[in-house]
């Protein structure tokens, strides 16, 4: 028998203070990548996806964005540039 699936982990990459494209109010935007790996007996293996999505603390919409633009997003935050972001790292969030 042989048990496999797949385990989504959820980092928060950065924050960052955005005008929301939803409901238009300067707010926290919290960066977030999804990462969905391949397990083999409830051990991950690899990655399967990844996924950036930015998150409005104001409304709770969420937008996705392409990996470059991640990648700014959190250089920005780390420079302090638009916004006081704080770039974080922790353990990932599990779903």
């Amino acid at each position: 028998m042989i048990i496999f699936g797949t385990k989504g982990y959820l980092y928060q990459l950065a924050i960052l203070t955005l005008v929301c494209g939803q409901c238009g109010n300067p707010a926290a935007h919290t960066l977030r990548k999804r990462v969905t790996k391949f397990t083999l007996f409830f051990v991950p293996l690899f990655p399967v996806s990844t996924k950036y999505a930015t998150q409005c603390t104001f409304c709770g919409a969420e937008q996705r964005v392409t990996a470059e633009q991640a990648t700014q997003l959190q250089a920005q935050a780390a420079a302090g540039g638009q916004g006081h972001g704080q770039p974080h790292q922790q353990q990932p969030y599990q779903s």
